[in-house]
């Protein structure tokens, strides 16, 4: 079972399509990119529309015998093993439909949490970008602004810097040092330190750039924040999957070890739920990994299974 329809879950479920596995996708339909109009920085697919990517992705893992199911896992929590000790969790929807699966792979990606300023929620994805690589050549030489929530904002700045000569850095009311700002300074870059009230518009609802708590307006075509990603937990707390806060409010993922694997035996985690920084070739990779993880181990345990039963045993798995 694969929990979770993007780059990872499809690329775990086909690694395991391929070996014959029996694979499962549970679909939410709700994938983090699905705003923007064009997935950047993957070879060979860079510019391609990531609803067109995911199209494919589902086409090819249904060719090698695998299922995808759109809905939304309600619960997802160990049940009774099997006659011969294996492993075996159950997976309910929303729906009320359930399944019963021997490994799970959970790859749910993650959420990202905007701050609360009216108006930039509506431009998520076009005129407010997160990533200067997925989304930083298309606004090229365009006045930038950096909408500050914690340290890491700073290193975003001097990204964003790289790809325009334009950038102003709203400080949000949040510290900014006098080396930080003689760095800033060095790069031309502007600060602007009283709060940011609103996104402003143009006649055509495109950003326009932001008015200020003193009335001011900054003119932008683009603001670049970085947001809280948390991973995405909804239906999986029978799991008890651990859970881990990174420094400096930056996120919540799951926490996993090598291939994905997790605290929890029978489950892995792959792809922005564990690695928030993952994109979708990194994400894709991680979730190829992990499933031919799972499927190594299930080899083991087929065999020790037929073992067992040839010498008229019971596995210990």
């Amino acid at each position: 079972m694969v929990i979770g329809g993007g780059a990872a879950g499809l690329n775990g479920a086909l690694m395991l399509a391929r070996s014959r596995r029996s694979v499962v996708v549970i679909d939410s339909g709700s994938p983090r990119n699905a705003p923007a109009e064009a997935m950047h920085g993957f070879i060979v697919l860079d510019g391609t529309p990531p609803p067109e990517i995911l199209r494919r992705g589902r086409e090819q893992v249904r060719q090698y015998g695998g299922r995808v199911v759109f809905g939304e896992v309600a619960s997802a929590e160990p049940a009774a093993p099997s006659k011969d000790g294996d492993l075996r969790f159950t997976i309910t929807l929303a729906d009320g439909r359930s399944v019963t699966a021997r490994r799970v792979l959970v790859a749910t990606g993650l959420k990202d949490v905007l701050p609360e300023v009216p108006g930039l929620a509506e431009h998520w994805g076009h005129g407010v970008v997160h990533c200067p690589y997925c989304h930083g050549w298309e606004i090229r030489d365009e006045p930038i602004g950096i909408l500050a929530t914690g340290p890491a904002s700073i290193g975003h700045a001097l990204l964003f810097r790289q790809l325009t000569e334009d950038l102003t850095y709203f400080t949000q009311g949040i510290h900014l040092d006098e080396a930080t700002r003689a760095r800033f300074a060095a790069r031309n870059i502007r600060i602007v330190d009283a709060p940011v009230q609103e996104v402003v518009n143009n006649e055509d609802g495109t950003l326009a750039g932001v008015r200020l708590t003193d009335g001011q307006v900054v003119a932008r075509r683009a603001l670049a924040v970085a947001t809280r990603m948390e991973a995405r937990t909804e239906g999986l707390d029978g799991l008890k999957l651990p859970v881990e806060d990174l420094p400096d409010n930056m996120g919540r993922r799951f926490a996993t070890g090598m291939a994905g694997t997790t605290e929890v035996p029978g489950v892995w985690v792959a792809g922005n739920a564990t690695d928030l920084a993952a994109q979708v070739g990194a994400s894709a990779a991680a979730g190829a990994l992990a499933g031919a993880h799972i499927n190594s181990l299930l080899a083991t345990a087929d065999t020790d299974a037929a073992l067992a039963a040839a010498q008229g045993e019971t596995p210990v798995l």
